[in-house]
């Protein structure tokens, strides 16, 4: 089965750092697609940095270019989402989605997705 699972969010101050993480089971990280997408409060869900199956295939939000970035760890069958110089307007529910076979050209849609986490709360605040 395969199944995602979220971790690292937190409190952050605005121009803090944060890591995600982005355990997966049930299948390898370098097989599948991966997406890190976001919701806050009141917006729709949107893609933030998306790993296509295929090396070298991914989409960047222009939001976080230059701050977040995104890899996978074979070894521990897990991605991470690292990003820097937050923002408040970063603050969000931070989801994980895996799909097989998945490629990305300009844009990254959550309904492209069939596998979810729950969610971790990412909060930049003073």
């Amino acid at each position: 089965q395969v199944q995602v699972v979220e971790s690292g969010g937190g409190l952050v101050q605005p121009g803090g750092s944060l890591r995600l993480s982005c355990a997966a089971s049930g299948f390898a990280v370098d097989d599948y697609a991966i997406g890190w997408f976001r919701q806050a409060p009141g917006k729709e869900r949107e893609g933030v940095l998306c790993l296509g199956s295929s090396n070298g295939n991914r989409y960047e939000a222009d939001s976080v270019k230059g701050r977040f970035t995104a890899t996978r760890d074979i070894a521990k069958n897990t991605v991470y989402l690292e990003m820097h110089s937050l923002k408040p307007e970063d603050t969000a529910v931070y989801y994980c989605a895996a799909e097989w076979r998945l490629l990305f050209n300009g844009v990254c849609l959550p309904e492209g997705f069939g596998s979810w986490g729950q969610g971790t709360q990412v909060t930049v605040s003073s």
